[in-house]
């Protein structure tokens, strides 16, 4: 069975994690190395609530991952805080894990007073209404199309 567990009781996992956001979303940030983003990851491993990551663990090892942080598109500073890196590793998905993370953080969310979160996605829009997000536009970011979406929690 899966477990869900903040990335500060596993910092084993960063280079995994960080390995894998960097081969799925690295085209939205070229200029951002694969040093850069595990040096972004090690704030993660502090005691804040934002940013942090949270992993999908099965049998000790990491089979996804989503993370709140601050800000996630930097034409939209006025947005916080974010969900983001919403990560199932091939072999796992469509088994329900990334609706399991994305709920969990947003359980979490609410717990620490949180009010609203965001998330830009350029393909899954339709996994994220069904999870009671909203559209709340459609636009370019950094030449990509991408969905810019909100849920109140």
């Amino acid at each position: 069975m899966p477990q869900i567990s903040n990335l500060i009781n596993c910092p084993q996992h960063l280079p995994q994690l960080a390995r894998w956001h960097h081969a799925e979303w690295g085209y939205l940030n070229p200029e951002r190395t694969f040093a850069q983003r595990i040096a972004e990851m090690q704030a993660d491993l502090q005691q804040a609530f934002v940013p942090s990551t949270w992993v999908c663990l099965l049998n000790e090892f990491p089979i996804g991952s989503a993370s709140l942080i601050v800000n996630d598109m930097d034409s939209h500073p006025e947005l916080s805080p974010w969900l983001a890196s919403v990560y199932v590793h091939p072999q796992y998905r469509n088994q329900g894990i990334g609706s399991t993370l994305v709920k969990h953080l947003m359980v979490q969310a609410k717990r620490r007073g949180l009010t609203d979160l965001y998330l830009f996605t350029p393909d899954a829009e339709a996994f994220y209404l069904k999870l009671d997000w909203v559209l709340l536009s459609r636009e370019l970011y950094r030449d990509e199309p991408v969905s810019l979406m909100k849920t109140s929690l």
